[in-house]
C-alpha cells in the first residue's frame, strides 16, 4: 500500500480522498466489521418504516385523531441520511390523515450551534422544506418541565413545542458513543431537545460518573451504562410514538433501520451495532492514523480507538478532520477564546506514549486545539506533505502503521 483511500465530506459531495504513503511503512486496516455493506434499496427503506415495526402497530394507524405532530431529527454532526426516510414517514402521516399544516421538524442540536436552511435541505431535502416549517431547537428557552430521573437526578426540561406536540417521531443514527456508549434512542430527547440546564446536569453526571467508576462509560459500553439510562429514562418522560434508528457503512450509507416503540426499537439496533461497528484491536504501532467522516466535525471521537494501538515505547497518531465548516460549536464543552469555555470544560488528555498528535485538516481551525490537547501536544497541519515529513523525521521509513477509516464511529473490546 502506498496510497491510503479514505472517505471524506460527508455533507459537500461525498468522495474518496486520496493521500500517499512512505513505501517502506507496513500498513494494516483496521476496518470495522460493517464497513462494506451493502446500502438499503429504497424499497428496503419503506419497509422499515412502514410495515416492519417493532411493538407499535404501522405509523398511519397510530397517527389518525391526533392533532399536532413533530418530526425530529438529528443535526450534521450525524450521518443520517434524513431526506431518505423521510418521504415514507410522509405518507403514512397522509394516510392517517394529518395535514401538512400540522406537521413541523425539529433538528436535535442540543448544545450545538444552530444549523442554517442549507444544512436543512442537506438533512431532508428541498421538497421538505417547501411544505414544512422547520426549527432549531433553543436551549436556551421554552422549555417545559417533563420529571426527573431516577439514575442522575437529572431535572428534564424538554423543548415546549415538542411537549405540546400529540404525536412524535424521532429519526436518527447509532454509533458509538464516548459516554453512553451507542448514539440514538433516548439521546436524541436528552440532550437533543432538552434545556441547557438539563443537558448540563446530565453531563456532569457522566464525568463524575466516569472518574468513580471508568469503566462504566466508553464507545460500546452500554449494559448498565448510567449515562445510557439517565438519557432513556429522559426519552420516556418524552412520550415518543415512534424511533427511527439506522446503522451505517463507512460512507454514512443506511445499512439497517430499526424502527417502533423508542426501547424495544433501540435494543435492536444496539444488539446489531455491537457487532456491526465492532474492530479488532490493534496494538504496537509507530503510527496510527484515524480518518473521521461520519462526525468529522467532531473529529476528537476518533481518538480513543487510537491510543491503544500506539506502541508503549511510544508512537505518533495522525487525526484527519475534514470539514468545511471546522469543529462544532458546543456551547456547554467547547472553547470560545484563548481562555474562556462552556461551563464543563474539560481538559483533553494525551496519553504518555503518545509522542505527537498530528490534526490534518484541508480547513485549518486552530480555535479547536483545546479538543486535541492544546498546542502543547497537538499539530495542526493542512498539507499532507507537511504530516509526512513529520511522520519521516520520528519513525524513518521502516514504520509499523494502522489506519482506522472511521474511527470516530469504531470500537474495540
Amino acid at each position: 500500500m502506498n496510497a491510503l483511500k479514505l472517505p471524506q465530506l460527508a455533507w459537500h459531495g461525498t468522495k474518496e480522498l486520496e493521500l500517499p504513503i512512505a513505501d517502506g511503512w507496513e500498513v494494516e486496516l483496521g476496518c470495522m466489521a460493517g464497513c462494506n455493506r451493502a446500502a438499503l434499496t429504497p424499497e428496503q427503506i419503506k419497509a422499515a418504516v412502514t410495515k416492519n415495526l417493532i411493538g407499535v402497530p404501522p405509523i398511519r394507524e397510530m397517527a389518525r385523531g391526533k392533532k399536532e405532530v413533530v418530526v425530529i431529527f438529528d443535526d450534521m454532526t450525524r450521518v443520517t441520511r434524513t431526506a431518505e426516510i423521510v418521504p415514507y414517514v410522509l405518507d403514512e402521516l397522509a394516510a392517517a390523515g394529518i395535514p401538512d399544516k400540522s406537521i413541523r421538524f425539529i433538528v436535535a442540536l442540543g448544545c450545538h450551534g444552530a444549523m442554517n436552511r442549507s444544512d436543512f435541505v442537506k438533512k431532508l431535502g428541498e421538497g421538505t422544506l417547501c411544505r414544512f416549517p422547520v426549527y432549531n431547537h433553543n436551549p436556551y428557552a421554552n422549555c417545559t418541565y417533563a420529571g426527573t430521573t431516577k439514575t442522575f437526578g437529572t431535572r428534564v426540561c424538554i423543548n415546549e413545542e415538542v411537549m405540546r406536540c400529540d404525536f412524535k417521531i424521532v429519526i436518527g443514527s447509532v454509533v458509538p458513543h464516548p459516554r453512553t456508549g451507542f448514539g440514538g434512542g433516548g439521546k436524541m430527547i436528552l440532550p437533543g431537545v432538552a434545556a441547557f440546564e438539563t443537558i448540563e446536569h446530565n453531563h456532569r453526571m457522566f464525568y463524575e460518573t466516569a472518574q468513580k467508576n471508568p469503566s462504566s462509560m466508553g464507545m460500546g459500553v452500554i449494559d448498565r451504562n448510567p449515562g445510557r439510562l439517565d438519557v432513556d429514562e429522559a426519552g420516556d418522560m418524552a412520550g415518543v410514538d415512534v424511533l427511527i434508528n439506522c446503522l451505517v457503512n463507512m460512507w454514512g450509507e443506511t445499512v439497517a433501520i430499526y424502527a417502533g416503540a423508542m426501547r424495544p426499537a433501540y435494543a435492536a439496533a444496539v444488539d446489531e451495532a455491537k457487532r456491526h461497528y465492532l474492530t479488532p484491536k490493534i496494538t504496537g504501532k509507530d503510527i496510527v492514523i484515524a480518518n473521521t467522516f461520519a462526525k468529522s466535525n467532531e473529529a476528537w471521537i476518533g481518538l480513543p480507538i487510537t491510543y491503544p494501538a500506539v506502541k508503549a515505547e511510544g508512537g505518533d497518531i495522525v487525526i484527519i478532520g475534514n470539514h468545511p465548516e471546522g469543529q462544532v460549536t458546543h456551547y456547554l464543552l467547547g472553547p470560545f477564546g484563548e481562555s474562556i469555555w462552556g461551563p464543563l470544560r474539560k481538559e483533553r488528555k494525551i496519553p504518555s506514549q503518545v509522542r505527537r498528535l498530528i490534526v490534518y485538516t484541508e480547513y485549518p481551525d486552530l480555535a479547536s486545539r483545546a479538543w486535541f490537547g492544546g498546542p502543547q501536544k497537538a499539530l495542526f497541519l493542512n498539507k499532507w506533505d507537511d504530516v509526512l515529513k513529520v511522520l519521516q523525521e520520528n519513525n524513518g521509513n521502516g514504520a509499523r502503521a494502522v489506519v482506522f477509516p472511521n474511527a470516530e464511529i469504531q470500537y474495540s473490546r
